[in-house]
């Protein structure tokens, strides 16, 4: 049915693809439930699918109806194979682009979840206080930031992803994932940084 992934999934930093539900007719199918943005990519024929303990499970055929997808899974042939697999979860190793397009700063949630949310503020040598984005000193200021709390969960919703924003306080706000409020992340140095409007911020 499922072949063994030859990596060690565990030492690999795996997404969630996607969790089995129950069978669908008799001949193999199952209802899944879709925990990733790419459905169409992720469930298109031929695509991988791995368990955590490594087993590959190879999509054959897949269709969406209403608000869930059905799929049939290579070697899953009758409803006994499909009933035996509900509740197992899958998922799919990240891939990253190489070819240099800096247009494209896709993030996955996991890159995103315990990333420090600072806001800069630059302060001129009379004192004075301006917010700046990327906490740069092209005027001779010294760049400063607060740190506003950490990214402790990941929302997807209809128009844009929801970060979770866990404050000092322990107050936690919901923070849209766009340029606007989020203008810069830096994942390697472990950070994002907020420009967020007035009362977004529970303790600001």
């Amino acid at each position: 049915m499922a072949e063994k992934h030859s990596a060690d999934p565990q030492q690999l930093t795996l997404l969630r693809v996607c969790r089995i539900g129950r069978a669908q007719g008799l001949k193999g199918e199952v209802n899944v439930r879709a925990f990733t943005d790419e459905p169409e990519e992720r469930f298109a024929p031929g695509s991988v699918l791995l368990t955590e303990d490594g087993r590959e499970f190879e999509v054959v055929r897949s269709r969406k109806f209403k608000e869930r997808w059905i799929v049939l899974f290579k070697g899953v042939a009758d409803r006994n194979a499909s009933e035996a697999l509900n509740g197992t979860m899958l998922y799919v190793e990240p891939t990253y682009s190489d070819d240099g397009d800096d247009e494209d700063d896709g993030f996955y949630a996991e890159d995103l979840i315990g990333l420090e949310a600072r806001i800069y503020e630059d302060k001129d040598t009379d004192g004075n206080t301006d917010s700046d984005a990327d906490g740069s000193d092209n005027d001779g200021s010294d760049a400063a930031y607060v740190v506003a709390g950490k990214v402790t969960d990941v929302m997807e919703s209809p128009a844009q992803w929801l970060l979770t924003i866990t404050e000092p306080s322990g107050a936690e706000s919901l923070v849209p994932f766009v340029e606007e409020i989020v203008p810069e992340v830096d994942p390697d140095e472990g950070y994002l940084v907020l420009t967020p409007p007035n009362g977004l911020l529970q303790d600001r």
